[in-house]
This record gives C-alpha cells, structure tokens and sequence, in this order.
C-alpha cells in the first residue's frame, strides 16, 4: 500500500509506501497551498482542495498525471475532502462559505450544496453510508 501526503512548504503532492520507502513527488507544477487529499484506489484517481490563488478541487491519476479541475467557481477556503465509495459522489467543506458540497468524482457535474451553516469554520469532512460527519474549529 501506499500513502499520500500534501506539504503545504513545498506546494507539492507526495507518495510513498507504508514503510516510508520509494518517497516521490507526484505532482510539483500548478499546486499553490494543497490543503486535503483523498484518494480512490479503485478508480486510481487522487483529489486534493487547493486554498491559494485560485481555490479549487483537482483530480490527478495515482501517479499525478492527467491533472485536471474539477470546481473553480463559487469556491474560497475548500477544506477538507471526502470519497463516497458506494455513490461516487466527491464531498468538501469549506471553512469560508460554511457550506458542505458534493459532486460526481468522475464529471464534477451535479454540484448539490449538502449542508449550510453560519459561522461554522468547517475544518474535515468524512462520509460513511447515509451519515456525513464534520468538524469545525
């Protein structure tokens, strides 16, 4: 197995095995602040939230190629990031909008705002079966 890191020093996208060993970039171009990342083993498909410049959710291939936005618009600080496994939606929060969103992880159509708070500084998002779990600062 393998596991993925982002290093918001260095604005890159990282990998390595369980055991530390065969450590590599993955993805170093076009990344200004990367907050979250999930990754979907199956589909092999990683997704991260960018805050920076130009906030957005990205997808890349495990291996960083074919990188590509999935949401750039209506987006501000995108915090954390969740995978629904069984619906193949993508969901995050985000800490300036208050608002948790989901897409489809393959198009990133169907945009649906999923939740709406006021003054709720979300911080992580997980999804498991019918229930959506969240944190705030």
């Amino acid at each position: 197995g393998n596991i993925y890191w982002t290093d918001h020093g260095f604005n890159l996208i990282e990998v390595a095995r369980l055991n530390g060993s065969f450590r590599y970039v993955i993805i170093s171009q076009g990344l200004d602040q990367p907050r979250s990342i999930a990754v979907h083993p199956e589909k092999g498909y990683l997704f991260w939230t960018e805050w920076g410049q130009s906030p957005c959710i990205g997808r890349a291939h495990l291996d960083g190629s074919e990188k590509v936005v999935l949401v750039s618009l209506g987006i501000a600080w995108p915090n954390g990031i969740s995978i629904d496994y069984e619906e193949n939606k993508l969901y995050w929060c985000d800490a300036r909008t208050d608002k948790i969103e989901r897409i489809d992880l393959e198009s990133g159509g169907n945009r649906e705002i999923v939740l709406s708070g006021s003054n709720v500084d979300m911080f992580s998002v997980a999804v498991f079966g019918a229930y959506i779990y969240w944190s705030d600062r």
